[in-house]
């Protein structure tokens, strides 16, 4: 395992946070990884499963009460090696792109400043919106990468481009990054 090389899971509001949890378990025999959920990702799969997997407190809220002085998402920005959002809903990539900063995973996101990658995961209208495609157009242009979404049958029973990457491609990516 690459000690030195921790990894910030980022965990989203999204249906596809399900498959978040294999990628965790994936990235966790290679690095290290500290997973940050936002309150809604919170309500498709629970901080324990991410506990069990990545073998590390979840880190869910800007308000809990820690051992030390600083606050954790700060401390993690310094520490991360690289960034990962996965599922990265449209609401978190715009409050990314506008620098929006009001929970736990956005906060950190924009205290970070190494590399960032991001596995889109939404509705095809949601991704094909003029909206969701600036915001990911101004994400790029600051060198935010991103692996998908890919096209193929969502959640809601939809089908186009939204869908999440598979885990094995978004470790694919990781393994490149790092």
């Amino acid at each position: 395992m690459s000690e030195n090389r921790l990894v910030v899971l980022g965990v989203t509001g999204g249906i596809a946070a399900f498959k978040a949890a294999e990628l965790c378990s994936m990235l966790a025999r290679e690095f290290p990884v500290q997973v940050v959920m936002t309150e809604n990702a919170c309500r498709f799969v629970t901080p324990l499963t991410f506990r069990t997997l990545s073998r590390r407190p979840v880190l869910t809220s800007l308000w809990a009460e820690d051992a030390d002085w600083r606050p954790r998402h700060v401390d993690l920005a310094g520490e991360a090696a690289l960034a990962v959002v996965a599922p990265a809903t449209a609401n978190f990539m715009a409050k990314l792109a506008h620098g929006i900063a009001d929970d736990a995973l956005s906060t950190f996101a924009a205290a970070y400043h190494g590399p960032l990658l991001l596995a889109p995961a939404m509705n095809p209208g949601m991704w094909t919106h003029p909206a969701c495609q600036d915001n990911a157009a101004t994400l790029r242009g600051r060198g935010v990468n991103f692996v998908g979404p890919v096209s193929g049958h969502v959640a809601c029973g939809a089908d186009g481009p939204g869908r999440m990457a598979e885990p094995e491609d978004i470790l694919s990516a990781v393994r490149k990054l790092l």
